[in-house]
């Protein structure tokens, strides 16, 4: 636990130092908020966590191109597989957490007849997706911008299909429509949010296990190579 610990304090300060970018993606979720919040207010929820997703998966993007370079040094040092890359998703979930309570309070005060717990799930569930997402998108893709542009595309989709298509519920986010219909739809099954739940447990698993396999493969150890 100690190293993991460790790891995430590195995750944080080695992601601190992009704070211009930072403080602009955490701005972002505030703009999908505010364009959605006259006539379709209802649709604000979801886009603010559409937001937050990618503000997220971006940071993680980041943190896990960063990591490259460290981490077979760290590997080689004593450091197991598992606390590398759990200790970076402790430091984004960290993040994450502390970028959606602000939001939270933001639409606890600003909007009414709204269920604010099912939109206190959803900005959890968001926080825990998204991290995963980012470091298994940097592990394929080690350029930051075609990462950034793939989960652009992935939150634009999902903003935009037809709910009713195949491809929406296939999407990593979707769990936030089917808990925002709960949240701000009165007479809503509450059936929205355990599907809505399942949905982001089964994204969770796959990405974590993506996460898993490729810092496996990426960091496994080789005898040939030993610390002088």
């Amino acid at each position: 636990m100690k190293k993991t610990l460790v790891v995430a304090e590195m995750a944080l300060r080695e992601i601190s130092r992009r704070r211009g970018v930072l403080v602009l993606l955490a701005l972002l979720p505030l703009a999908f908020y505010y364009s959605r919040r006259g006539e379709a207010y209802w649709q604000s929820v979801r886009f603010v966590s559409l937001g937050i997703g990618w503000t997220l998966s971006t940071a993680a993007l980041f943190a896990g191109n960063a990591a490259r370079g460290i981490e077979p040094r760290l590997r080689l040092s004593g450091y197991a597989t598992h606390q590398l890359y759990l200790g970076r998703l402790v430091a984004l979930w960290t993040l994450g957490l502390a970028l959606a309570v602000p939001y939270f309070l933001l639409i606890r005060f600003d909007l009414d007849d709204v269920r604010y717990d099912a939109i206190a799930l959803i900005l959890v569930l968001t926080v825990a997706v998204a991290p995963p997402l980012g470091l298994a998108v940097a592990a394929v893709l080690p350029r930051e911008l075609e990462g950034m542009l793939v989960l652009l595309t992935v939150v634009a989709m999902q903003m935009m299909l037809n709910p009713d298509k195949a491809a929406a519920h296939a999407l990593p986010f979707w769990f936030t429509r089917e808990i925002g219909v709960y949240a701000v739809e009165s007479g809503a099954d509450p059936d929205h949010v355990v599907r809505g739940s399942i949905h982001a447990a089964v994204a969770l698993a796959v990405f974590l296990t993506l996460v898993a396999l490729a810092a496996t493969v990426r960091l496994r150890r080789r005898p040939h190579v030993s610390i002088a």
